[in-house]
């Protein structure tokens, strides 16, 4: 996985299992802003995982929460390669749509500055 340098999204970059999501959840580090709440948990991999959680509550169509997982799997698809070896868990605190992608967007780059281990310079 580490050698893979592409942009891609292999499924090894996801966590799936509960007890991935339990871990991190449990480890109580968290960043959040207005429409995420990203936990982390560092891991031994040499790369990121993410997983991301949408209540029904906050959307109750499919085709919504739907893409709001769409839109924060790529936003970490375009800048994996400068996170560290951290797991995350996204979980969407507030409804966003088209749009709000810039401002998401933006909380989601804030928010992979201030993970420890990490790659990202503040240079803006």
């Amino acid at each position: 996985m580490a050698e893979d340098i592409g942009l891609g999204f292999p499924g090894g970059l996801k966590l799936k299992k509960t007890d991935e999501f339990s871990s991190v959840f449990s480890f109580r580090r968290r960043i959040h802003g207005k429409f995420l709440a990203i936990h982390h948990m560092p891991n031994n991999l040499g790369y990121p995982r993410i997983g991301v959680v949408v209540s029904k509550k906050l959307a109750r169509r499919a085709v919504a929460r739907n893409y709001m997982k769409r839109v924060v799997r790529e936003l970490f698809r375009l800048n994996r390669l400068n996170i560290g070896a951290v797991d995350i868990v996204v979980r969407i605190s507030q409804s966003f749509s088209k749009l709000d992608f810039v401002s998401v967007m933006r909380e989601f780059e804030l928010a992979l500055t201030k993970l420890p281990q990490n790659k990202i310079t503040k240079s803006q």
